[in-house]
């Protein structure tokens, strides 16, 4: 190392390197502020939820370039009408709609959509001030928030969901991705959007699996933050499988401030932490979905999952037999599948490994330690686990009025 001197030449001690160290702490602190409304036939003339958006001191009109879902488009082909209509009478800079592949494709073969946003918004030159209007279900919603997210880093994203699922949880919350290398969500980023219009009457066109998927991730809400709305859903399981109005309205509703008020009030929205309260069931219904080819829904991927780690909960003493029980009876009752040639393909080592690398090194699993509360643990017995999953397979479930079988275990 170099000497220092004096200017008068006399030689000094080198400096250490930490004496050299000099670290400029720095904090900040960003408020995000976004509007989840509720409401039916969005694109009336007379319905101002979108209109409302936009200040009215605005220096010109808001561009906003919509995307739609072509199965969305499929069963509404007046959307761009209505749009156009829409926009005419609100004052609205409308571009032309790009219409995009609905379903999970778009999630797993993802490059021609992205560079078909990535090119139209270069095109139309759509910048940090103008908006994206995505119109579809929660995979368009996660694939095109990617590109908005990742575009210009950042173009304002106003979400409206189509589906169950997309309106009770993942077209509200502030995560978008695409799958890369047969993983689910892989690459993404976290960006909140700029307002959620859920309109109802989108529901109504919904495939009866698509309908029925949304019911697995209310479930799985109530079974971490409230008892009261588990029983309602376990009161009302016909109601929902029969997609009857007042009862799916309600779940949708409380189940979107359920997650809301998670993302808001954990202290980690952003997921820097391990554990994920709201990725209960997930941990095994992501490799299911790869496994299936994405033949499965996430919704359906879900309800088997939290079945899994129910029976498990029991098996471990964390649920007691009738807790377990009520699971399996609400999910069943809703008209889930609780089991899945995928599922005997599983091996639950492997698939724990995947998970914990998808965390960050540390495994941390959500488990029910009761109905409204639950704990992480950082262990899981791959055994124990696997011979829940063969019980699932094998049909070995409680009823209402049938005994758990004495094979069952306790």
């Amino acid at each position: 190392m170099s000497q220092i001197h004096s200017t008068k030449n006399k030689q000094v001690a080198p400096l250490s390197f930490a004496a050299v160290t000099e670290t400029v702490h720095t904090r900040i602190q960003v408020s995000f502020n976004y509007p989840v409304s509720f409401t039916r036939d969005a694109l009336n003339l007379r319905n101002m939820t979108l209109a409302n958006l936009f200040p009215r001191t605005l220096p010109s009109s808001p561009q906003i370039m919509p995307v739609i879902d072509s199965e969305v488009l499929h069963h509404h082909a007046d959307l761009p009408h209505k749009l156009q209509a829409y926009a005419e009478r609100h004052g609205f800079n409308l571009l032309s709609h790009e219409v995009v592949r609905g379903g999970e494709i778009c999630k797993q073969e993802p490059e021609a959509m992205l560079e078909a946003l990535y090119r139209r918004i270069a095109d139309e030159q759509v910048d940090r001030h103008s908006y994206l209007l995505v119109i579809g279900g929660g995979a368009v919603l996660d694939a095109v928030g990617y590109a908005a997210a990742t575009a210009h880093r950042g173009i304002r994203l106003i979400r409206m969901p189509t589906t169950t699922l997309a309106q009770n949880d993942a077209g509200i919350g502030v995560k978008n991705a695409i799958n890369h290398q047969q993983r689910k969500n892989y690459l993404g980023t976290f960006a909140p959007p700029f307002a959620v219009i859920n309109d109802f009457d989108f529901l109504d066109t919904q495939s009866e699996r698509d309908k029925r998927a949304g019911i697995a991730e209310a479930v799985k809400v109530a079974l971490l933050k409230d008892s009261d709305f588990f029983n309602y859903l376990l009161a009302h399981r016909k109601s929902l499988t029969d997609f009857h109005h007042e009862a799916a309205l309600t779940m949708i509703k409380r189940c979107a401030s359920l997650h809301l008020a998670h993302i808001a009030g954990s202290g980690d929205p952003f997921e820097m932490g391990s554990a994920r309260p709201l990725d209960f069931g997930h941990w095994s219904a992501h490799k299911l979905e790869a496994l299936s080819g994405h033949r499965l829904r996430h919704g359906e991927a879900v309800a088997i999952g939290i079945a899994l780690d129910s029976l498990y909960a029991w098996q471990t003493g964390r649920l007691s037999k009738q807790q377990c029980a009520d699971i399996l009876i609400c999910l069943e009752g809703a008209g889930f599948q609780l089991c899945c040639d995928e599922l005997e393909a599983m091996n639950m080592q492997d698939a724990l490994n995947e998970f914990r690398e998808h965390l960050g090194g540390n495994l941390c699993i959500t488990l029910l330690s009761g109905i409204g509360a639950a704990s992480e643990v950082s262990d899981i017995d791959a055994q124990l686990m696997q011979r829940c999953a063969q019980w699932l397979i094998q049909g070995h479930l409680p009823h209402i009025k049938l005994k758990l079988d004495a094979t069952y275990g306790q």
